[in-house]
């Protein structure tokens, strides 16, 4: 019931403006949202790509964090970032994500700009540590245990 009034907010306030480099692809319910960002400077690794992220809502949001991940897409193309943060399978290592540093007055917008300004500061093109064995894994984000030390991304 919370979760679904929220949404709604949400979704209106959306729908209303978002932030540059920041739009709404989709959200055809209260379960699941796609978003599409860019990075708007001049950083090299992101130049003129498009990336698209998946929200899934669960009846406890907001003091829940939604599951957020990349999604991969070719019509439009729309890969997932290389960043030492993001897996190849497009989950997302980022503590404003997890248990540990949700909190209810994060929104869909706030987590946009967060990951957005994530790619901004990103000088490294590559993947994690351990990406292969994760990808292999087929663990959802939720289910992984995340260590948030790396402060030099």
């Amino acid at each position: 019931m919370f979760a679904s009034k929220r949404l709604g907010k949400e979704l209106a306030k959306i729908q209303a403006s978002l932030p540059p480099g920041i739009s709404l692809v989709s959200a055809p319910d209260l379960k699941e949202w796609l978003m599409d960002i860019c990075v708007l400077d001049s950083n090299p690794i992101y130049l003129n790509q498009t990336y698209r992220l998946r929200f899934r809502f669960t009846p406890n949001y907001p003091i829940e964090a939604p599951e957020v991940t990349f999604t991969a897409s070719n019509d439009p193309p729309r890969p997932i970032p290389m960043h030492p943060h993001i897996y190849s399978n497009g989950i997302i290592c980022l503590d404003l994500l997890g248990s540990a540093g949700w909190s209810p007055v994060q929104n869909v917008e706030s987590i946009c700009m967060s990951i957005q300004s994530m790619l901004t500061g990103n000088t490294k093109n590559e993947r994690p540590p351990g990406d292969e064995e994760v990808v292999r894994s087929r663990q959802r984000p939720k289910d992984m245990h995340f260590s948030y030390e790396d402060q030099t991304v």
